[in-house]
């Protein structure tokens, strides 16, 4: 009897199973790009109360379902939204070739910077630019320092980049804004400065500049802000892109400043190939510069050669494998010899520089069954400097990151967390003739939450553990040697955002963020000398910290065929224990700078940008520009003079050493404007880009008395200085387009960071093709 009952329930569960089985179907297909044929990898598949999955690697993607009917939504950032409706039949296996339309508006840009995954530019809660690679070309920029002065709040002062004033000028040593390339620093190791050149111009998908302390999500040196540069990869078609240009420099505008009896000029090429081999994917580009510069003795001859590639493995499992060279020669000058010959250089002040630097960048990116993704991203970055006057300088940085990341798709809530490791090992004549080595380990998570259908919200951070070993070393310069030391410095940093669409293309945003800088081997180390001044090593220099908040509005528009956004934010950012190189008394080998910790310091400012594009009158045109206005302070400044007998207090140093008497950061512009208006009639592209900054009010009070020349230079020409650009183009068929591009038209004498003129008028010839 219990036998007979069991073979009856056995038949019946086996009968059900079947019938369910039977009820069951399924969607596949694969999600592309309407444009171009691209597939889109990650795009999300949701069902109306019913499952999610993201696509693979191919842009496939497989659902299982009751049969039924079902509303089906695809999802991908930068792109229109597929909603239809679907009838599953039972046992039915239905195929779908989805094409998403790229999505016509500025708003929906996406972008990965803010939270290590995309999101449209309009949901991100901090302050963020999009610079794109045809105004870079258009331009014909050959370094990323030069491309960045496009963009609204950003300013770069000799090789130093300052996002809303908050870096100033260091000499070289430190950064307080993070250079990224897909997502990985790329700093040089003793003086976290940033190697312009090194970046692949003539590769670059986008730059994304995001405003404001960054460390909770990438660590020391993002306490003003982030760079990243996101190269691109190949697509459906193969594509080579090439150009060769020939820059001219007229006479100054000053005659005396004419030391050449040929004009100085620039050449140089650039090119691309990207192509897809199976699930191989293929992009080689190269640049050649040769600049015989205005600077008199100033030259550079330098070659970058750079390849990336990533292989398919299979759907979930993708291996990567990108790297760049850079080698060549340069030759130029600290200061100017004098106000009327400020295109030669001073005595002593001369540096030749024999370089070669190249980083290998590995990469593995896997999606497990639960859709979670998991990502390893490495980078091994030599740096090979030779230089003269005993500056030469080898360094080798080792980083890695594990990176995991899951996306709860019914909470709308998306997880990054991860590990950091990153090594150092530094030789050089310039820190001491020794050799330190580095490391720093963090761990990171990041809670990306939508609440409702408006509210987004961002909560990061961060923990950090630096270690310096430090050999010890004399050096006759300073009064007593540098004691061997192991210092070692831990530190947790937090931020928060919020991100609301108040109305239909209109967000409010607020956010705040904790910032952490640790002390270069350069800003502790270094022992140099040029033209009369030393500059001697700090073994006490503490790191610095801080915080930076805003709250920001960010309003899109469409006027006919012309749509954009206008975008308004107050910000404050504010440092403790800042560090920057000051005068520090007399020493063994002349007037002796340190990098000191100057206090707590205050920069409050407001800006407007406006970005756009479409047609006016029937002809595309473009727009990206802003005003900038800071309001920089020192916590503490007194304008008692100094004792000199170790009783100062910070607010007599920092007022003492500024060339003037109103409290004021160094190296500041308060007021900075910058236009760029680009538009086409038929075959012709026409530009005219316009830049105002204000003065410099307040540099260090040594330099006016060290450089010849530059009190009279800085009284006579202070009310900032305004330059105009002009450029037109040419398209010569379907592959082949010229330009000329006629920068400082107006031949205006200015200098951006004190000692040193910017070039006169110049007029370049550039040639481009596409195949």
């Amino acid at each position: 009897m219990i036998k007979r009952a069991l073979v009856s329930i056995t038949i019946q569960c086996f009968v059900l199973t079947a019938c369910l089985y039977a009820q069951q179907a399924t969607i596949q297909g694969r999600i592309l790009d309407e444009e171009n044929g691209e597939p889109l990898i990650a795009a999300t598949i949701q069902v109306q109360s019913g499952p999610g999955v993201v696509t693979d690697f191919d842009g496939n993607f497989e659902i299982t379902l009751n049969a039924g009917t079902y509303l089906l939504e695809v999802s991908y950032v930068g792109y229109e939204t597929y909603v239809q409706e679907h009838i599953l039949q039972e046992d039915e296996s239905k195929t779908l070739n989805i094409s998403l339309k790229p999505t016509a508006t500025l708003l929906e840009t996406a972008t990965v910077t803010s939270g290590k995954y995309e999101k449209p530019l309009s949901e991100v809660t901090v302050s963020m630019e999009i610079l794109q690679p045809n105004l870079i070309e258009s331009t014909n920029q050959t370094a990323l320092d030069g491309a960045l002065q496009k963009v609204p709040g950003v300013t770069v002062i000799d090789g130093q980049a300052n996002i809303r004033e908050g870096s100033g000028y260091s000499q070289g040593a430190g950064s307080r804004v993070l250079l990224l390339v897909d997502d990985i620093p790329i700093l040089d190791a003793p003086s976290g400065f940033p190697n312009w050149s090194d970046i692949a111009l003539e590769n670059t998908a986008q730059v994304e500049i995001l405003k404001g302390a960054s460390s909770a999500l990438y660590g020391s040196s993002a306490l003003n802000g982030i760079i990243n540069v996101r190269t691109a990869y190949a697509k459906s078609e193969p594509e080579t892109k090439g150009a060769v240009f020939y820059t001219h420099f007229f006479d100054p505008k000053v005659e005396s400043l004419k030391w050449w009896d040929s004009a100085p000029r620039t050449i140089g090429a650039n090119f691309t190939h990207k192509r897809k081999i199976g699930k191989f994917d293929l992009v080689l580009g190269g640049f050649y510069i040769d600049e015989e510069s205005f600077n008199k003795d100033t030259e550079r001859e330098a070659g970058r050669f750079n390849f990336s590639t990533r292989y398919r493995i299979n759907d979930r499992l993708s291996i990567g494998l990108n790297g760049n060279i850079n080698s060549g020669s340069r030759t130029s000058f600290f200061y100017w010899s004098g106000q009327e010959t400020a295109y030669i250089g001073a005595p002593n002040t001369d540096n030749a520089n024999d370089l070669t630097r190249y980083n290998l960048d590995p990469r593995l990116t896997y999606y497990d069954k639960a859709g979670n993704r998991h990502r390893i991203l490495g980078r091994y970055y030599k740096v090979d400097n030779k230089l003269s006057n005993d500056r030469s300088n080898q360094s080798w940085q080792y980083y890695t990151e594990y990176q995991f990341q899951k996306k709860f798709e019914k909470i709308d809530l998306v997880t990054t967390a991860g590990f950091v490791a990153t090594g150092s090992r530094v030789e050089a004549e310039l820190y001491g003739d020794t050799t330190f080595t580095s490391r720093n380990l963090a761990a990171f998570l990041q809670f990306d939450k939508k609440l409702g259908n408006r509210l987004n919200a961002s909560l990061g951070f961060r923990y950090e553990d630096n270690l310096l070993d430090n050999p010890g070393f004399e050096t006759p310069c300073a009064d007593a040697p540098v004691l061997p030391s192991k210092e070692r410095e831990s530190k947790p940093v937090f931020r928060l955002g919020l991100n609301y669409e108040l109305s239909e293309a209109t967000f409010v945003r607020a956010s705040w963020g904790q910032g952490y800088r640790y002390p270069t081997i350069a800003e502790r180390y270094i022992v140099t000398t040029v033209g009369g001044l030393a500059v001697l090593p700090n073994p006490t220099l503490q790191s610095e910290s801080g915080w930076s908040s805003e709250i920001g509005i960010k309003q899109g528009f469409r006027v006919a065929s012309f749509e954009g956004y206008i975008d308004i934010a107050g910000f404050t950012m504010n440092y403790q224990d800042m560090m920057e190189f000051n005068l520090t008394g007399t020493g063994n080998c002349g007037t002796a700078f340190q990098s000191v910790n100057i206090g707590d310091t205050d920069i409050t400012g407001f800006e407007i940008s406006v970005a756009g594009r479409g047609q006016i009158f029937g002809l595309p045109t473009s727009i990206l520009g802003g005003y900038t206005y800071i309001d920089p302070r020192f916590g503490e400044f007194d304008l008692t003079p100094i004792r000199g007998d170790g009783t100062d207090t910070q607010g007599q140093i920092n007022s003492n050493n500024s060339s003037i008497e109103e409290n004021i950061l160094k190296y500041r512009s308060q007021h900075v404007f910058k236009m760029d208006l680009q538009t086409s009639y038929k075959a012709f592209t026409f530009g005219i880009a316009a830049f105002y900054s204000s003065n410099l009010d307040a540099i260090d009070a040594v330099f006016e008395l060290i450089i010849p020349g530059l009190s009279s230079f800085r009284n006579e020409n202070n009310k900032g200085y305004t330059t105009i650009n002009a450029r037109m183009a040419c398209n010569l068929g379907a592959h082949i387009k010229a330009s000329l591009i006629l920068n400082n038209a107006f031949n205006e004498v200015y200098s951006i960071r004190p000692g040193l003129l910017e070039g006169p008028r110049n007029l370049t010839a550039r040639m481009d093709f596409k195949f």
